[in-house]
């Protein structure tokens, strides 16, 4: 039997960590909340964590310091969530010791696939389950044989194409910006200066779409929000 996920959900305004406990218990995890710096310190000293959610502006003990007294004492994983979107404070975070960085106001579906994320890498949890066959209009993937099809004919992708499409198709509902994108895709924290690396893949994976099927379109743009299959 596995041992439960017990998660520390420090935040000073009473709806946020409501809205936030409430994300982390419909993953099928144990929240608790604490609302200062100081309040969430008796929690650490009472038992081990497997994840804590941290707001950085805390009354009592600010958040910094408190990444700062759970970094000194184990492995616990700290993802940050604040209202401080400055990209100096995000890295400065980060090199401090944080494991993720979310930016408010945040998406909750993001909110929770970071949180999986981070979770997966600690505690080794199983990934959620992928589909055999993803399809939209007459674009097929098999994620088994990692093929794509346009009309029936194989389109040749990149690793990368090949993941923003997977991407995509297991979310044909959700409007990814290219911060969820890129950290969703390459793993690795967006700064800002990966936006053209974005831009250059997208541009790829359309054009060999748009070769494969000139009269369809598969993927949209949404002006200053982000991408999402096309209806």
């Amino acid at each position: 039997m596995e041992s439960a996920v017990h998660v520390l959900v420090v935040e000073d305004d009473n709806e946020i960590n409501q809205l936030l406990c409430g994300i982390v218990r419909r993953s099928g995890y144990l929240a608790q909340p604490a609302y200062s710096g100081t309040e969430a310190l008796l929690y650490l000293d009472k038992q081990e964590w497997s994840l804590v959610l941290l707001d950085l502006m805390l009354p009592g003990l600010r958040g910094e310091e408190l990444l700062g007294v759970i970094r000194g004492r184990g492995e616990c994983p700290v993802v940050v969530v604040s209202a401080e979107g400055e990209q100096q404070t995000k890295i400065e975070t980060l090199r401090t010791g944080a494991d993720d960085y979310i930016t408010k106001p945040f998406d909750l579906e993001e909110v929770s696939a970071r949180i999986d994320s981070v979770l997966r890498r600690y505690l080794r949890l199983p990934a959620k389950a992928v589909p055999k066959t993803l399809a939209h209009k007459d674009l097929v993937m098999d994620t088994d044989a990692k093929t794509v099809t346009v009309g029936g004919a194989e389109l040749a992708l990149t690793a990368r194409e090949y993941d923003i499409l997977a991407l995509l198709l297991a979310n044909p509902k959700k409007l990814f910006s290219k911060a969820n994108l890129f950290e969703s895709v390459w793993g690795e924290t967006f700064l800002g200066g990966e936006e053209n690396t974005i831009n250059v893949h997208m541009s790829n994976l359309r054009n060999k779409l748009a070769k494969a099927n000139p009269d369809d379109e598969y993927i949209e743009t949404i002006w200053g929000m982000g991408y999402r299959l096309k209806t």
